[in-house]
This record gives C-alpha cells, structure tokens and sequence, in this order.
C-alpha cells in the first residue's frame, strides 16, 4: 500500500514548493504537507495521481465491480483456469 515518503512543514514547503514538485515527479512520491504538524495537503507525483483516479474509476463501475466480485468469489471457490489454457498453451 502506498505511503507519504515524508512530512514538510508549510513554511517550507513554501520555500521549497518547485523543488518539492521536482522530487515528488522524480521519485514518483508522496509529501504530505503540515500544519501545525498535522498533514493539511498531499504533493504527489502525476503518475500516482493517474493511478488514484483510474483507480477510482474502476471502483465506481458498478458492471466491473459486479465482475470482480463474481472472478473473486470463483477463485476463492478454487475454480481456477490456467495461464497456459488462457493463452493457447495447452
């Protein structure tokens, strides 16, 4: 599960906020900036954005979900299909 890599002040981050931006898309990051020692924002790099809102959109599909469910409950059931028998190897 993803993490926050770090905390930073908002003063700093402030005086900090395009070398933050850098870091965060260079090290596909999370920073989560406070107040008062409290987080009161997240920083986090384009790519894990993209990834939150696909994310989100696939949770909020019902159709997928209802799939989902339904391939879950079959696996756990044990009823499974080979990767080779998927692809043609068998």
């Amino acid at each position: 599960m993803p993490t926050i890599d770090r905390f930073v002040p908002i003063t700093q981050a402030k005086n900090r906020l395009l070398d933050l931006a850098r870091e965060v898309e260079r090290d596909d990051g999370v920073v989560a900036i406070t107040r008062n020692g409290v987080p009161a924002a997240i920083l986090l790099s384009p790519a894990k954005f993209e990834g939150l809102l696909e994310t989100l959109e696939i949770l909020s599909d019902a159709r997928t979900m209802r799939a989902l469910h339904r391939s879950l409950g079959q696996a756990a059931a044990g009823k499974w299909v080979s990767e080779s028998r998927v692809f043609g190897r068998e």
